[in-house]
């Protein structure tokens, strides 16, 4: 079993994840309405967590259109 420390993304590496489609600004946005993934601030720096970004990405991830109804 390895012990490995968890993956982190600043808020410019999460955006080059999503290759520039999601900005930094954006992810700002979110955060301060409270959406978007899970975030992390250590030190004054914020930090997404690997694990936050998939389970948030999972939650998005849909079959069709018709799941975007509410």
């Amino acid at each position: 079993m390895t012990d490995q420390a968890p993956k982190f993304f600043t808020p410019s590496e999460l955006s080059r994840r999503y290759d520039g489609k999601i900005s930094t600004r954006t992810l700002a946005n979110w955060r301060n309405r409270k959406e978007g993934p899970k975030y992390t601030k250590l030190g004054g720096k914020v930090l997404y967590r690997l694990s936050d970004v998939e389970a948030w990405e999972q939650k998005r991830t849909v079959n069709g259109t018709c799941e975007y109804r509410k």
